[in-house]
């Protein structure tokens, strides 16, 4: 079965997430920013760490983003129930 490990930063608007983005984008720290911005509680004191997960354990806009999309690249905003996320993808095997 499929596996990956990835990271998210989850906020309010989808303002927000695209500010974040363009920070990172200027070479802002991933891991310091989730832990600033995200309101995942659990994730940011990881520095937006989600660990290792199987498709099917993470809501389905997630699993698209971690098991379709190219890894090491920072996707978003993606739109959830809980806000919007920005995710990167560490590994997929």
């Amino acid at each position: 079965m499929a596996r990956a490990c990835a990271r998210h930063i989850l906020v309010k608007t989808k303002e927000e997430a695209e500010s974040i983005k363009k920070q990172l984008a200027g070479g802002k720290d991933f891991a310091l920013l989730a832990k600033k911005h995200s309101l995942c509680k659990s994730s940011a004191k990881k520095g937006g760490e989600l660990g290792e997960f199987s498709p099917g354990t993470m809501l389905k806009a997630v699993d698209n983003v971690v098991f379709k999309k190219p890894v090491l690249t920072v996707h978003g905003p993606i739109k959830t129930k809980f806000g919007f996320h920005l995710i990167e993808t560490i590994y997929r095997n």
